[in-house]
């Protein structure tokens, strides 16, 4: 620790476990540098006011857990997919319904697209997808306060989740970062996942938009399953865990291109 204060030392460390796990509670922090939950509280306070790390309810977890370069390629991947999974979901709403959208270059897509209805009411902590929609329809667009995270435009903070429950929507437009063999929907944000499900919780109907690249991917933080799923939108044929969910009637399966 030559020329490192002990806190700056415990701090490093800090940001160098959250490198390998991505999220780490409070709990956490304070049992493995033998600390109070006070200390450990101020240092991930601090390091958030670095930029290093987002704070959650009862945590902390590493500030962008998808890189610039990825989030570009994500962009180019199967562009085309993600356009005509938009155009599909347009189609599945109806005009004047309340919607969250996620937040993803799927969802983009889905923003784009849905232009074409009228009089909707969206809830989105993504700030490009409000910024869209707020310059070319009349939407009624609501997006929670937070700091945005550069690499995409989310917009987080602890309260999210208030701030998600404080709404009911007639459909729940998500995507994810990976669907397993068996049908396990994954992301690879704790704090993202956190709030979907708030917002599922609260949709009558959740649609979720992926395209082929998704499957067999499994995501760092675990959302649910397709059986929590009402519609399924994406350019992939029928896999077995997809048939498994339509053959139990609850999911709807739409196949574009």
């Amino acid at each position: 620790m030559d020329g490192e204060d002990k806190k700056s030392h415990r701090q490093r460390l800090l940001l160098k476990q959250l490198e390998a796990q991505r999220y780490i509670s409070l709990d956490e922090v304070a049992s493995r540098f033998a600390v109070t939950q006070q200390t450990a509280r101020r240092d991930i306070m601090e390091l958030e006011s670095l930029g290093k790390l987002r704070r959650l309810h009862g945590g902390a977890m590493i500030s962008n857990s998808v890189e610039p370069s990825e989030l570009r390629n994500r962009r180019i991947r199967n562009a085309q997919a993600k356009e005509q999974i938009g155009t599909c979901v347009a189609d599945l709403v109806e005009d004047g319904a309340s919607l969250f959208l996620d937040t993803g270059t799927t969802c983009e897509a889905v923003a784009r697209a849905l232009v074409r209805r009228r009089n909707l009411r969206v809830v989105s902590y993504s700030l490009r997808i409000a910024a869209y929609l707020s310059e070319v329809t009349d939407f009624t667009i609501a997006v929670p306060g937070g700091f945005v995270r550069q690499v995409d435009g989310g917009i987080f903070q602890e309260q999210s989740q208030s701030f998600i429950t404080g709404f009911k929507f007639d459909l729940a437009i998500l995507s994810v970062s990976g669907v397993d063999d068996d049908g396990d929907l994954g992301d690879d944000d704790q704090a993202e996942v956190e709030t979907v499900r708030s917002a599922m919780r609260r949709s009558q109907k959740v649609l979720l938009a992926v395209d082929s690249s998704k499957f067999g991917h499994r995501g760092l933080v675990n959302l649910g399953s397709l059986s929590d799923v009402d519609f399924l939108v994406s350019d992939a044929p029928s896999s077995r865990a997809i048939a498994a969910a339509v053959a139990r009637g609850r999911l709807t399966f739409h196949q574009v291109g």
